[in-house]
């Protein structure tokens, strides 16, 4: 099904990113500043800056996306859960986690549907008091993992049903592809979104990850893709595209 997008619309499909372990208060500072000005959806951040964006982006629109055991995954179910209410009691307003890799080798999916259930229910519980959902992206690390381990999650997320599942944290040996873009949204529910991360660092990459199916768009390069698809918007006098 192909749908119209303005150039507004695309930038609300990014989630600006700066997940740099040296990242400054000037830094935040510039992200969230460029945020506002781009009208991207969030700032994806690690955790410990989530009081900081917060409040930067207070009064706008903007989430404030905290990072969840970045970008490893190799803590426990009560440390994810733990950083979860931490950041959201800090002024997070979405959760990025990290399964558990190690679990997903041993095919110990019982573990991995529990550690999933377990962080969407933070999400869900503290979203029962607010205007606005907390929505949580589970990120599955794909190029690390067999087609049959993108699959075993799938299965879980299709069950639990998070808000998203992402492909990838952008911090190991590769990031998001068209191929797992479409795979994990064939095979996990409607309601269930898909966020292509990693990599994504041009207008036509952006594109193509859209057409493929994805809602959500992580990277750091949000600024020059949107000006390059400013420039097209321009130089065709039109004001939407269908993907």
């Amino acid at each position: 099904m192909t749908r119209r997008y303005t150039l507004d619309y695309l930038a609300r499909l990014i989630d600006h990113t700066n997940l740099h372990p040296d990242a400054t208060e000037a830094d935040m500072e510039k992200l969230c500043d460029e945020a506002r000005r781009y009208h991207f959806k969030m700032v994806a951040i690690n955790s410990g800056q989530s009081a900081r964006c917060a409040a930067l982006l207070a009064g706008t629109d903007i989430h404030v996306g905290a990072a969840i055991s970045f970008p490893l995954g190799q803590t426990s179910i009560a440390a994810k859960v733990f950083e979860t209410q931490d950041a959201i009691a800090n002024g997070a307003t979405e959760i990025d986690y990290v399964v558990n890799l190690t679990e997903v080798k041993a095919g110990n999916w019982d573990y991995v549907t529990d550690e999933m259930r377990q962080v969407v229910a933070v999400c869900r519980e503290a979203s029962e008091d607010r205007e606005e959902a907390i929505p949580c992206k589970v990120i599955f690390e794909n190029c690390l993992l067999t087609e049959d381990e993108k699959l075993g999650l799938c299965r879980v997320a299709s069950e639990v049903k998070p808000d998203y599942v992402k492909t990838s944290t952008g911090f190991s040996t590769g990031g998001a592809t068209v191929a797992d873009v479409k795979l994990m949204r064939e095979h996990v529910p409607a309601e269930v979104q898909v966020k292509a991360a990693g990599g994504i660092r041009d207008a036509d990459t952006f594109l193509d990850m859209v057409r493929a199916g994805a809602t959500r768009i992580g990277c750091s390069a949000g600024i020059p893709i949107i000006e390059e698809l400013r420039r097209r918007f321009e130089e065709r006098g039109i004001d939407s595209i269908e993907l």
